[in-house]
């Protein structure tokens, strides 16, 4: 059984899998191996593990797959690939024929099922040099502890795009993340019982479908075919017209504030230092990260300064308010603190930066976006007139036009669509034309924009008496959901379950008459159920920081939350504007 999820985190439960079903199985004692990995496998290596875990495990070179290298005959090459046409080629060439082959032998490890037409072209080709050939189904990256991504971020594109001429490259595209889902709830060593929201579109239901028909065929065992029953565990799959709001709300969290407001790219932090350049990775490793990333930015401003009184104080070295030039000259007289510090300086960087770009605009914009988005002002009165609340932002000229497309969205969703005569006014009067399809394509994702829509919004929580920042009372949707479903209590209508045989499990550990309690279910609680989420179509940091508040909250449950990839608002608005393109101009405007 995998183990706990919160205590060892999705990151340490894949390394511990490739550990055992790559290296292990092709160890010999004194043996060092080269590694070639193609662009899935890099990543997702690099999510799980270090240079020097490699080197533990008889690694002494690692090679990309599609770049030409040079031979080294004398030694046996490890190929963790992904089961494509284009990496097994690669991996072809590097043994075209017994006088050409670049190493002594092969082990190849595929991430996931290998179709028979590429498994077939490797057994005709070269067979003889082949120690080992497996598929370990591992197709996804953990991207935290318990956050994880398909790493396919086309899908967006291909799930809401309106063209029938992407059909195929949709239904593609569906298979390929069903099968990527199965290998998430085959590593955590879950059967769940699959359900799917069964609004705003189709897309949920369809690959729910197809995830539990994987599902079934997956556990299946010997010839037999005796099918693993299902665990006390959920999977939810929701389409990500679902809570429009949380997407282009602007988040005073520290890590959701950070990836919106500055230019992290690839988790790195660039800033400067002592009049120095520097970059840092925000990552797990860092115990500070961790522990800040999900508070409130209010909060990180008092923290740091404390964590950093409590070194300092060691050596009596600063008193008072800490600032980054009295860290500087701490650094430099104490080089044992220095590390800790390091630490420290980023994220008071990281904060400063943050801080900078609120106070000289979005502090404004909070507010509006906050009383739009609840429907309520702070002290809880109703808003009345929308429109007024949003007026002051559009006229606002230090506001670029992403944030006043954010409030114009934040304005439509408040009021469940609008009438094209008012759209049409607001474009004109922001000078948004050009950008115009960042809110009209909202459509496609099943989120009402013109006409007004009909039915009524979903209910939301009353949360009114949880204490919460005045700038920050808007709640994510998918908190109230993952709740409910730990709670028994999502709408049965809403959310079908497509499993013949549905784990029920609820906070109580309540079990139906109906289905015989396992043999180990006792110890399946213990070591805490699982409620796993796939969102189509991106989720945002905010909902992954929702995943670890209510696996806090609810202690019998692990949330892990993920999707086709992660979200930033002005990344989804370019996004958006897109599906209405075809895919060829799209890769032109991209190349540009």
């Amino acid at each position: 059984m995998a183990p706990p999820v919160t205590e060892r985190g999705l990151k340490s439960v894949v390394w511990q899998k490739i550990k055992s079903a790559v290296f292990d199985d092709c160890k010999k004692e004194d043996e060092w191996k080269i590694m070639l990995l193609d662009e899935f496998t890099t990543k997702l290596l690099a999510s799980c593990c270090k240079m020097t875990d490699l080197l533990a495990e008889g690694i002494t070179v690692v090679e990309n797959i599609y770049k030409n290298r040079e031979p080294v005959r004398q030694m046996k090459a490890l190929y963790f690939i992904s089961p494509t046409s284009k990496s097994v080629d690669c991996f072809l060439r590097d043994f075209a024929s017994k006088s050409e082959n670049k190493y002594k032998a092969a082990y190849i490890y595929f991430t996931d099922f290998c179709p028979d037409s590429l498994f077939n072209k490797i057994k005709a080709s070269c067979s003889k040099s082949i120690r080992r050939c497996k598929e370990i189904n591992i197709s996804f990256i953990p991207l935290e502890s318990q956050v994880y991504t398909l790493d396919v971020p086309d899908a967006f594109y291909y799930c809401y795009s309106p063209d029938p001429s992407n059909a195929n490259g949709k239904d593609a595209i569906m298979e390929a993340m069903a099968e990527q889902i199965v290998t998430v709830c085959a590593t955590l060593d879950e059967n769940p019982g699959v359900r799917y929201r069964s609004k705003p579109l189709d897309n949920a239901s369809k690959l729910a479908q197809l995830v539990e028909k994987k599902l079934e065929n997956y556990y299946k065992t010997d010839e037999k075919s005796l099918i693993k029953s299902k665990t006390h565990s959920q999977l939810l799959i929701i389409d990500r017209g679902f809570d429009p709001v949380s997407t282009v709300l602007h988040e005073l969290t520290f890590q959701a504030m950070a990836y919106d407001l500055l230019p992290i790219e690839n988790d790195t932090y660039k800033y400067k230092t002592d009049g120095k350049e520097k970059e840092a990775v925000l990552e797990e490793d860092d115990d500070l990260w961790v522990r800040i990333r999900h508070r409130h930015i209010a909060v990180v401003l008092e923290e740091i300064p404390k964590l950093m009184k409590e070194i300092s104080s060691t050596k009596k070295a600063t008193e008072g308010k800490t600032s980054l030039s009295a860290l500087a000259q701490l650094m430099k007289k104490m080089p044992h603190f220095r590390k800790q510090i390091t630490k420290q300086v980023v994220h008071l960087n990281l904060a400063e930066d943050c801080m900078n770009k609120f106070k000289s605009n979005i502090e404004k914009l909070c507010k509006t976006e906050q009383d739009l988005a609840l429907g309520t002002d702070a002290e809880g009165q109703k808003v009345k007139d929308s429109m007024r609340v949003l007026l002051p932002v559009l006229l606002n000229k230090n506001h670029d036009n992403y944030d006043k497309i954010r409030a114009i969205l934040l304005y439509i969703f408040s009021i469940n669509g609008t009438t094209e005569e008012n759209l049409d006014r607001l474009i004109q009067n922001v000078k948004i034309e050009n950008e115009s399809d960042m809110i009209r394509n909202w459509i496609y994702l099943g989120v009402p924009i013109v006409p007004p829509s009909q039915q009524s919004k979903s209910l939301r929580k009353d949360r009114s008496a949880e204490e919460t920042f005045q700038l920050s009372r808007w709640t994510p949707f998918i908190k109230d959901i993952l709740e409910d479903a730990i709670d028994n209590r999502l709408d049965s209508k809403e959310w079908p379950y497509c499993s013949q045989c549905p784990a029920v499990w609820n906070g109580s550990g309540a079990v139906s008459a109906r289905q015989k309690p396992r043999a180990n279910y006792l110890e399946d609680r213990k070591n805490g159920s699982k409620l796993i989420v796939f969102v189509i179509g991106g989720i945002t940091y905010s909902e992954m920081r929702c995943a670890y508040e209510v696996s806090q909250a609810h202690k019998s449950c692990e949330v892990i939350i993920g999707s086709t990839h992660i979200l930033t608002p002005k990344k989804l608005l370019d996004d958006i504007k897109m599906l209405n393109k075809s895919k060829d101009k799209i890769s032109f405007i991209k190349d540009e």
